[in-house]
């Protein structure tokens, strides 16, 4: 009931709430409401996913969303995840790959003497892309490597029989942007 009004004008981009007409099919299309809160510098977009300790990957169903945080690594313009080779997240990637991705660090309460004025302070990523799965045990030793990099600094040598038994997913980003809360 929300949205019937809008609908009943035009179809509108059920993310950023636009005519579809715009030019994108995301929220790239829609301009941050706080542009003063805005991230745009590339540099400092990785430099947040780096420092991120968990990636929520978000998925949708038959119009039933789905998200889930994951261990990742990144690089090169895109997000790899190690899973297992059944379950929900396979299931919906392989009817619909389209996703959303979320990051965020420093995390503290902004305490108010009005409860309505509380809030958070927080850096935050949010993307869009394409999930794939990698199949050839090369590429998967590779985005193996870049999950381990993120969290040890080091490469490792791994067991054929695990990484054949690995399902991993690789996500190519489309577009992301940042945010900062009251810093």
């Amino acid at each position: 009931m929300l949205f019937s009004q809008a609908d009943k004008i035009h179809r509108t981009c059920t993310l950023c709430l636009v005519p579809l007409a715009c030019s994108n099919r995301y929220n790239d299309g829609a301009e941050m409401r706080r542009k003063e809160r805005e991230i745009t510098d590339r540099a400092v977009i990785e430099d947040i996913i780096r420092q991120s300790s968990v990636c929520r990957l978000a998925m949708s169903e038959d119009n039933n969303p789905y998200i889930v945080p994951l261990c990742f690594g990144y690089k090169d313009n895109a997000l790899y995840f190690h899973t297992g080779r059944k379950g929900g997240k396979l299931h919906i990637l392989a009817k619909n790959n389209r996703v959303c991705f979320e990051f965020d660090i420093i995390h503290e309460v902004v305490k108010s003497e009005e409860p309505c004025k509380w809030g958070m302070r927080y850096v935050s990523v949010i993307g869009f892309g394409k999930a794939f799965m990698i199949e050839d045990l090369a590429l998967k030793r590779r985005a193996l490597d870049i999950i381990m990099q993120h969290y040890d600094g080091t490469s490792f040598t791994y067991n054929e029989e695990a990484i054949h038994k690995a399902a991993i997913i690789q996500v190519e980003i489309e577009h992301m942007t940042g945010r900062k809360s009251r810093l």
